[in-house]
């Protein structure tokens, strides 16, 4: 399976000069732990609910006033969309990161998460359960009628 297959296409972006609570908020409504941050058109940074925590909030920061292009995560490892799911799970658990922006010609394409990783995992496993249970022989059954 490749990374277009499960990657989130649907992206929240802002701007380096977005107040940290507006991002915040955008976080909060659209039930996710991060925003990808965009500079003309070109991928910047990544700012997630963990940096608004510690870098801002745990530093006594306002975040009306703190700026996200102040707080994000700028050196970003990428994927691309036609890496197999298995290498982008490797390279999430090497560099010890939970997300990866997804390029294709440089731009902007998607981003995929561990929790992404883990529920197509979980799907495989469970499609994987269900056919060794249907190709199991059936046990014969006792008092059948047999012509």
């Amino acid at each position: 399976m490749k990374v277009r297959d499960i990657m989130t296409t649907e992206l929240v972006t802002v701007a380096p000069e977005t107040a940290v609570a507006e991002a915040a908020r955008l976080m909060r409504d659209a039930d996710i732990g991060d925003v990808l941050v965009v500079d003309q058109g070109r991928l910047v940074g990544i700012l997630t609910d963990r940096d608004v925590t510690v870098r801002v909030i745990a530093q006594g920061i306002d975040p009306k006033q703190a700026q996200v292009g102040d707080h994000m995560t700028r050196d970003l490892v990428t994927g691309m969309p036609d890496w197999d799911v298995d290498d982008a799970a490797n390279l999430l658990g090497e560099e010890q990161i939970r997300r990866l922006p997804i390029l294709e010609d440089g731009r902007l394409v998607g981003i995929v998460s561990l929790g992404d990783i883990a529920v197509q995992f979980a799907e495989e496993m469970a499609a994987c359960q269900a056919l060794e249970e249907i190709s199991e022989p059936a046990m014969p059954r006792i008092g059948a009628v047999k012509k």
